[in-house]
């Protein structure tokens, strides 16, 4: 039959090779309605077999829903979001949905502008990130919203979030596993929220092994150069550094190597993010948290499909972080 269809099929095509209703073979292809499973596969063999291509107006009518979700950011840079998108991207396409991007570039009038237009567009859903882990201002839409790494000031908003404690943590861990005793935290602002919960997690976890204060400064190379300058006059027993950020984790191994330091062999090296510009050209590779973007940017498109099924998980939720052990700390 297939020979004999020279435009392109349409649904009734597909209805007619699989034996059914054209109304049967839409809902089977649209996974709605009541049908057997065996139904839903013998009509989909039949789009296949036919090269048979959705309409995507008439799925969107049949349906009342678009198939597109916004992602609305403050990152311009992109170092958080785009993973996260990656990681949206590969839940929503399996429901062949599609995902809008919008940087607000940290404008609130550019914000609300989006909204609007995403609203209008009729977005079955929108994930809301940024480039902090401050809470932020809930946003006011009337369909489902979900939060990703920049969590909502509403504890009954569905937000996914990084153990950055846990990461921390298990920096510290693999040191003191490696026999390292005394061990410094070298991060960003203390204004930011990640740098004091990494640094609280550090002091914690390291216990009598850990060194003074943490030194709170940049996001930059410079700062972790500097920093080693600062952690060598007052502490200059150190045999671990721990770096709230692969940058700043460059810039100490950077130093230290000027200053004579063997990195590992007297001083082993932690760096937060597993951004691989600054981790794998670090002299030497950096062992690193990876905060594991992607599968975050997973989970936080499956909560919104499930919201907008009808089934929201409202509340905060914590994905673990996974440590990646190179040179900086194991050698080579």
């Amino acid at each position: 039959m297939a020979s004999r269809i020279t435009r392109s099929p349409g649904i009734k095509d597909v209805a007619a090779l699989a034996g059914v209703s054209a109304s049967t073979a839409s809902k089977a292809l649209n996974r709605t309605g009541h049908l057997r499973e065996e139904t839903r596969m013998r009509v989909q063999q039949a789009a296949e077999t036919l090269g048979f291509v959705p309409d995507g107006r008439g799925r969107a009518l049949a349906s009342g829903r678009s198939f597109t979700v916004g992602l609305i950011t403050t990152d311009s840079s992109g170092r958080f979001s785009i993973p996260i998108m990656l990681g949206a991207e590969d839940a929503l396409s399996a429901g062949e949905m599609a995902l809008v991007l919008c940087d607000t570039r940290d404008d609130p009038l550019r914000e609300h502008h989006y909204l609007k237009s995403l609203v209008a567009r009729r977005v079955d859903g929108i994930i809301v990130t940024g480039r902090r882990t401050e809470p932020r201002e809930p946003i006011d839409a009337p369909i489902p919203v979900v939060y990703a790494f920049s969590p909502s000031k509403d504890p009954r908003d569905t937000s996914v979030l990084v153990d950055d404690s846990g990461g921390a943590a298990s920096a510290v861990q693999h040191l003191m596993a490696l026999g390292r005793e005394r061990i410094a935290h070298v991060t960003g602002p203390q204004s930011h929220l990640s740098a004091r919960i990494r640094a609280a997690a550090t002091s914690r976890e390291a216990a009598a092994a850990f060194l003074g204060e943490p030194l709170y400064g940049e996001w930059s190379e410079r700062w972790g150069r500097h920093a080693v300058d600062v952690l060598l006059r007052t502490q200059p027993d150190v045999d671990a550094i721990t770096c709230g950020s692969d940058q700043i984790a460059r810039g100490v191994c950077d130093r230290l190597r000027e200053l004579g330091r063997s990195v590992p062999d007297d001083i082993a090296v932690t760096g937060y993010d597993n951004w691989s510009v600054m981790a794998m050209a670090s002299r030497p590779p950096l062992t690193t948290v990876d905060m594991e973007l992607e599968e975050l940017g997973r989970r936080t498109a499956n909560l919104l499909i499930d919201a907008i099924a009808g089934s929201p998980h409202p509340g905060p939720t914590h994905l673990p972080t996974r440590l990646i052990p190179r040179e900086s700390t194991l050698g080579t």
